[in-house]
């Protein structure tokens, strides 16, 4: 066949697929539509797609794929499990799992002893909300008003940055305080900077005249990922769990996106010195694969069984997902990713901050490790933001080789989040950078002609 034909033929698959996409998929994202790529494979810190380019992925999957894609020792465990043990009867525990929840529970400061296997971060902050009203004997939530908890019905309830409208009722009793976002301050201290205390204490004030006296939970992000990387300030989670403490609540703490090293320390908690009273994880502890759990103390978990908490889902404890997360925690130790994650993150940082330097675009930088994000906005002294400068960004970064996510949110600029996997190669964050700065340069040049 000549190159010819081939090319013709290439071009009717194409058309092909992307008519059964229009004709067979259910649109899922909101308002954003499918990335206009047909993905073939993925390896390392690499997409390659069917017309043979190759998309540095700046965005680790779902923000999941620590260990980059395909990697091989997860690669042999999933061969080697398979063929031996990979589904059960969800009342019946495996070696896998038994290890991996001892194995996790070796990372965590005590009290945090228990543990509960699930899919997502939907469901496992859905058993964490489930636990926590059963034990306090309360139903009412409160999260930030950028948060994003999951899909489920109580996750998605304890989420604002998206998906509100257009459901019915929420879950009773769900609260929202203003996240504490450092780059635009809703309450102003005497040096321009972010008063969180003070956005703390009205925080609470209003939460509780709005109270019927059934507080059950505050539940957090240590680092808001899709609320646009917003980074609490040192103290703030230590106050807010006295806000708990003082209303009898339960602080949950969803490291979906920050736990398992990729802040550059184990946990991103463990910057501020504070234990939750229950942790989720998901997304990194499977390394691209649907692994979640829900950690607790011994006290919570007995009161819990106690007063026969029920969470018996069909993949809950399943052996195949967990032995993957035991080869997840053999790489983060022996290749000591925490320690990874802060030095290639340093030199992100380094890199970004050379990037704001050249363009006014730059708003902002922010971010732990190899979870960054970089505001654009159209003037740095009203943070104006623009729609169309981060989407033609966005789309200019996936010509030039480079996925990126960007979080579009009312009120905010579009602020990309920079999370490649902790595998990646200082070679590959400067790849990603490079073209980073030449689609920002060459957009905003287009933008301004």
């Amino acid at each position: 066949m000549s190159a010819s034909s081939r090319a013709g033929t290439d071009a009717d698959d194409a058309a092909t697929f992307w008519s059964d996409v229009d004709r067979h998929l259910v649109r899922y994202a909101g308002a954003s539509r499918f990335t206009p790529e047909i993905i073939d494979r993925a390896a390392g810190s690499y997409l390659f797609t069917a017309d043979g380019r190759r998309i540095l992925d700046f965005t680790s999957g779902q923000m999941s794929s620590i260990l980059g894609h395909s990697h091989p020792d997860i690669v042999a465990t999933v061969r080697r499990q398979i063929a031996t043990l990979d589904h059960l009867f969800s009342g019946m525990v495996s070696r896998p799992v038994v290890d991996l929840a001892r194995r996790l529970v070796d990372t965590l400061p005590a009290p945090l002893r228990k543990v509960l296997l699930l899919t997502t971060g939907s469901e496992s902050n859905e058993a964490a909300i489930r636990m926590a009203k059963l034990v306090t004997g309360r139903h009412e939530i409160v999260s930030f008003a950028r948060s994003w908890h999951g899909m489920t019905h109580a996750s998605a309830s304890a989420t604002y940055s998206a998906g509100r409208k257009g459901y019915g009722p929420a879950a009773p009793g769900n609260f929202a305080i203003p996240a504490p976002n450092s780059y635009r301050p809703d309450f102003v201290a005497a040096d321009g900077g972010l008063d969180w205390p003070r956005q703390l204490d009205v925080a609470f004030d209003l939460i509780d005249a709005q109270s019927v006296g059934s507080l059950a939970a505050c539940i957090v992000e240590p680092i808001l990922s899709s609320g646009g990387v917003i980074e609490p300030p040192v103290g703030y989670l230590p106050a807010l769990q006295q806000k708990c403490r003082e209303r009898g609540m339960l602080l949950i703490l969803d490291e979906a996106q920050t736990g398992l090293c990729r802040t550059g320390s184990w946990y991103a908690f463990e910057r501020d010195d504070v234990v939750p009273d229950i942790l989720t994880l998901s997304k990194t502890l499977g390394a691209g694969l649907p692994l979640a759990a829900m950690i607790t103390s011994d006290e919570i978990e007995q009161t819990a069984h106690e007063r026969g908490f029920l969470f018996f889902t069909t993949h809950v404890s399943d052996p195949l997902v967990a032995a993957v997360g035991n080869t997840v925690l053999d790489v983060a130790h022996r290749d000591a990713l925490d320690k990874r994650a802060a030095e290639l993150g340093s030199q992100l940082q380094t890199g970004l901050a050379s990037i704001g330097a050249r363009h006014d675009v730059v708003g902002d930088i922010r971010g732990r490790g190899l979870l960054v994000g970089l505001e654009l906005v159209v003037d740095r002294a009203t943070k104006e933001s623009s729609a169309e400068l981060s989407t033609q960004v966005t789309e200019r970064c996936l010509e030039l080789g480079l996925h990126l996510n960007i979080v579009q949110l009312p009120g905010m600029g579009g602020t990309f989040r920079i999370a490649p996997p902790l595998t990646a190669t200082p070679e590959e964050i400067d790849l990603g950078l490079e073209i980073l700065d030449q689609a920002i340069g060459e957009v905003t040049q287009r933008l301004l002609d």
